[in-house]
């Protein structure tokens, strides 16, 4: 996970080499109950999107151990998913033929995997396929809820006429749309409003099918955003978000969490100072934190991630504003003097986007904020991510 020698102990956030990406289990466990309970308070299943952490042992903590249905950004996390034991899956991305033979694969495996389309040309090659193997493809049809990405307006002329293609095949299983546009939600009441019309135009598109004759079992929605601001999802049958487990400087941007929430840091290393400029150097650059600016359209901005001392503890006003491959640039906000942070210090840095920045590392080591604090936190284990397409 880090270039620290296999025969060197690794005992707490000092041990590591630098930079290295550190989850917080006890703060994991408290975003995930929170969004469970709220899902129960709804009376939906909640889907979780692992996109985020891509980790067996996060997903562990969100069904109690027991696999539940989760969706997944790629069919290497679907395979991944799968071979821990998990077989109620959406691959909330737009099929392609050439992913059809894995799609297939993971059927016959017995794993129901949901594919996910919004063209007539895609529904074709979906329905030929599952006629070609002899085995009904799961597909739900995208739904455009905010003109984000894809997806097809609930009154777009062509949605009957999909359901029709996927329907005759076998492979009609309901409607999905994501309220991408949420994360611009300022307000709590643009947060509400958003979530509302989700919720009413998955359930518009899924009566249009039901009008038309054709069955539909699932009605999905969901945003990080949208599942926190949630009142009525009458008509919904699952709620799907997956940055929640880990929350990151946007979430708390918009309200949606505090900073107190966020779950996944990393660890870097002071390596020099430049006082002429007003600068401490760090060993992590973009390629730890990644490129994500996602806070640079909010009041604050918060360069490439806050700054917090080894056991997680806020540095006042100190910004990571600036980054290049593997150097961290950081300075006080507002024109404030640097703090006394020696070559050799090692600080954490919380992301804009946990989702981004998780990408950019192996896995995890897992630390619990609850613990007696010391100099540095004890590492209490080590969790893997799903790399890959």
């Amino acid at each position: 996970m880090t270039g620290t020698p296999p025969s060197a102990p690794i005992r707490t956030l000092a041990d590591p080499g630098t930079p290295f990406a550190v989850v917080d289990v006890h703060r994991t466990r408290r975003n995930i109950e929170r969004l469970a309970q709220r899902a129960d308070r709804l009376g939906v299943t909640l889907r979780p999107h692992v996109k985020t952490a891509k980790s067996l042992d996060v997903a562990a903590l969100m069904h109690d151990g027991t696999p539940g249905p989760v969706t997944v950004s790629t069919l290497a996390e679907a395979e991944a998913f799968a071979d821990g034991g998990y077989t109620d899956i959406t691959y909330a991305v737009g099929v392609d033929p050439h992913k059809l033979p894995r799609v297939i694969a993971l059927l016959r495996r017995g794993v129901t995997l949901r594919t996910l389309l919004d063209s007539s040309e895609q529904a074709a090659f979906v329905a030929d396929a599952a006629r070609e193997a002899g085995i009904g493809i799961p597909a739900q049809i995208e739904i455009d809820c905010d003109g984000h990405r894809g997806g097809l307006k609930p009154d777009a002329p062509g949605l009957v006429g999909i359901g029709r293609i996927l329907h005759d095949a076998g492979c009609l299983d309901g409607v999905l749309t994501h309220a991408g546009e949420s994360y611009f939600a300022h307000t709590a009441e643009d947060r509400r409003l958003a979530a509302k019309n989700e919720r009413d135009t998955a359930v518009t598109a899924a009566d249009t099918l039901r009008a038309a004759g054709l069955p539909v079992n699932v009605v999905s929605v969901g945003s990080t955003p949208t599942a926190h601001a949630a009142e009525d999802l009458t008509g919904v049958t699952e709620l799907r978000a997956g940055n929640y487990v880990f929350f990151d400087l946007v979430m708390a941007g918009l309200g949606v969490c505090d900073l107190d929430d966020l779950a996944l840091s990393v660890v870097v290393t002071v390596i020099g100072h430049r006082s002429e400029y007003g600068w401490i150097i760090t060993d992590g650059g973009w390629m730890a934190m990644s490129r994500d600016r996602g806070t640079s359209a909010q009041a604050q901005d918060q360069g490439y991630g806050l700054v917090t001392d080894l056991t997680g503890h806020l540095i006042p006003g100190l910004v990571m504003s600036a980054a290049s491959q593997e150097h961290g640039t950081l300075t006080p906000r507002d024109g404030g003097s640097l703090p006394d942070l020696p070559v050799g210090t090692r600080l954490r840095i919380l992301p804009n986007h946990a989702c981004a920045t998780a990408a950019q590392h192996h896995g995890y080591h897992v630390v619990d904020g609850t613990q007696p604090e010391g100099p540095a936190p004890a590492i209490q284990g080590a969790w893997n991510r799903v790399s890959g397409w």
